[in-house]
């Protein structure tokens, strides 16, 4: 992969943590200029003390927001000169029953995980044409079947995965590969930061990270599927297994779901 991204230059949203941090390492060892964003400055100044000499470039910016989005991508043209690849990693994710949901919540969630990527994308776009590169959206298994008590992380995933498609047939004549990821259980930062029913971040992770595919192997699989330019990567048996019986048995899925993230009749959050 090394010579497949050198000196190419590589866009990644939300680059500070999990899958993103790994895919900025990853991308950075390979030889790439890389440009990331995050809405902390700390952990932003941390990243590029990590990797002082190499072609990083990091901007302050909330990917909800369209005018930091279109910042940040003039930023990363005016210091490369062209984009290659963009990754539309940033995300957060959210738990609560959806009766007891302030809307609020998933407005928050659909600005950061579907427009976000509709923004850095639109902006990115006429960069991507010219060089005939590539869009990744980190999408989920939530965006093949819809989870108890995530309703708008579940509804702004199917929403990522039917703009990549539609995109991907349109930019089919401009030689633009576009493609989807699901990770599924990974070890990742998301679900630290999950929004509870409130819209404040939960205390509480209920699974055991420890036990999950690293961010640092998911960001091995996510890039080596951009060199063999795979239209979609579904990681971990489990999603593998979820997404069949979704689709060949829907009913036995809603079963199986429900088993999952309920307990006596409450939702596991």
């Amino acid at each position: 992969m090394n010579v497949h991204f050198k000196d190419k230059v590589a866009v990644v949203t939300g680059g500070t943590d999990g899958i993103g941090k790994a895919l900025v390492t990853a991308l950075l060892t390979y030889g790439a200029k890389v440009a990331t964003c995050s809405r902390s400055h700390d952990k932003l100044y941390a990243l590029q003390a990590t990797h002082p000499s190499l072609p990083l470039h990091t901007l302050v910016a909330d990917v909800s927001k369209e005018a930091d989005c279109k910042r940040f991508i003039e930023s990363t043209l005016s210091v490369y000169g062209k984009i290659d690849l963009l990754i539309n990693n940033a995300g957060i994710s959210m738990r609560g029953l959806f009766k007891d949901l302030e809307l609020e919540v998933i407005k928050k969630v659909m600005d950061i995980n579907f427009f976000g990527a509709v923004y850095c994308t639109k902006f990115a776009l006429p960069a991507l044409i010219e060089n005939k590169g590539t869009i990744v959206g980190i999408s989920s298994i939530a965006g093949y079947r819809g989870l108890p008590g995530r309703t708008g992380y579940s509804a702004s995933k199917f929403a990522l995965q039917g703009f990549l498609e539609s995109l991907k047939t349109e930019l089919k004549d401009d030689g633009v590969h576009v493609m989807w990821v699901s990770p599924g259980f990974t070890a990742s930062k998301i679900r630290d930061h999950a929004l509870n029913d409130k819209g404040e971040q939960q205390k509480e992770n209920p699974m055991d990270e420890g036990k999950m595919m690293s961010a640092e192997a998911c960001a091995q699989h996510l890039l080596t599927a951009v060199v063999k330019k795979k239209r979609t990567l579904v990681l971990t048996l489990t999603g593998k297994e979820t997404i069949f019986l979704n689709k060949f048995f829907p009913a036995l899925a809603d079963k199986l779901v429900h088993k999952f993230y309920f307990r006596n009749k409450q939702l596991v959050k």
